[in-house]
């Protein structure tokens, strides 16, 4: 048996999240994936397009697909291309969802908060190293997998 089962507190810690955010969802009437959409692209900028979104957060094209046109539908996000590369939708957040967004960041502070209480700035540093070493570990694997 493994000394440490990083999936023992998934199911726990996917549970809290869906509870922090759930307000935010209910407050603005967007989905779930609509809101991750847009806390993705809001707090990783330079990654701002739907296969940036599906490569990192490992989600399925029809789902992110079918919320990006959602997102625009409601002047959410819009789509901009660059002048040579008409293929490549760059997706833009609108002023329109500044407050979906401030409410779903907030929802991720408290989610945080509450998670990593009692914990030091030091301890909460090593352990964000490690989870980096460890994702990093994931997607080389991943990569080579599908190769």
């Amino acid at each position: 048996m493994l000394p440490l089962n990083p999936w023992e507190h998934q199911n726990a810690v996917k549970s809290l999240y869906s509870k922090c955010v759930e307000g935010v969802c209910i407050k603005h009437q967007i989905t779930r994936m609509e809101l991750d959409i847009l806390l993705f692209l809001a707090n990783n900028p330079r990654f701002d397009t739907a296969t940036d979104i599906i490569e990192i957060r490992y989600l399925s094209k029809s789902q992110v697909s079918v919320s990006v046109k959602e997102l625009e539908e409601h002047g959410y996000i819009r789509k901009e291309y660059e002048h040579r590369n008409r293929k490549t939708a760059h997706l833009k957040i609108c002023g329109k969802a500044e407050g979906i967004i401030r409410d779903g960041q907030g929802a991720q502070e408290k989610f945080l908060h509450i998670m990593l209480k009692g914990f030091s700035r030091e301890e909460v540093g090593v352990m964000q190293q490690y989870n980096e070493r460890i994702l990093e570990n994931l997607n080389t694997y991943l990569k080579e997998d599908t190769e």
